[in-house]
């Protein structure tokens, strides 16, 4: 009887031969470079997670800062109105303490001063720039006034004060300056009692 199987002569051949030695892993080698990569890892979460903890610091400080701006930008229409209702009283009707005109207009004046005492208390100051240089930040000029006995860029009139809260504009003082004068070496810009001129 045949057998029917054939025997491959080379398969021994392969079988006795060694096989492609795979290079040996240094298990210490693995294990110090995961460290370094774990380790690595580690300190850039911690730096993030700091970087997250100094952006909300900034934003709960700015909210707190900043959340009556709206509400305070409403209120300086009513603080410029109590200054135009007193601006058009009549001499006559100021001094008239029979009729209560005396009485009324000091009213009036005390609950203007009031409301800018209250904006103060939450951080929102009056900006009275009458006779300072004019600074684009802090002013917005209407018109030129031709003057030369005050240097040019000064402000001459204030036709609406401005207000700054917690050092950020809140809305810019609209004003008149000079012009035509003796020129003025330009000064490096400093803040203004502490007021970012950022809008």
């Amino acid at each position: 009887m045949t057998d029917e199987t054939a025997i491959d002569p080379t398969a021994d051949a392969a079988a006795t031969t060694p096989a492609e030695e795979t290079p040996a892993v240094d298990p210490v080698a693995v294990l110090t470079a995961e460290n370094a990569d774990l380790k690595d890892r580690l300190l850039r979460t911690l730096a993030e997670m700091e970087n997250l903890r100094r952006r909300t610091e900034k934003e709960v400080k700015d909210a707190r800062e900043y959340a009556v701006s709206g509400f305070a930008r409403d209120l300086l229409t009513v603080a410029d109105n109590f200054d135009r209702a007193l601006s058009h009283v009549p001499a006559a009707l100021r001094e008239d303490e029979a009729a209560g005109g005396k009485a009324l207009v000091d009213g009036v004046e005390l609950t203007g001063r009031e409301l800018l005492k209250t904006l103060e208390k939450h951080g929102v100051r009056k900006l009275s720039p009458m006779g300072e240089k004019f600074d684009p930040n802090l002013h917005q000029a209407m018109f030129e006034i031709p003057n030369d006995q005050v240097p040019a860029g000064t402000v001459l009139q204030v036709m609406q004060d401005g207000f700054a809260i917690a050092g950020r504009v809140l809305r810019p003082a609209l004003v008149g300056v000079s012009k035509g004068g003796p020129k003025v070496a330009p000064v490096e810009a400093a803040p203004v009692d502490g007021v970012d001129k950022t809008v």
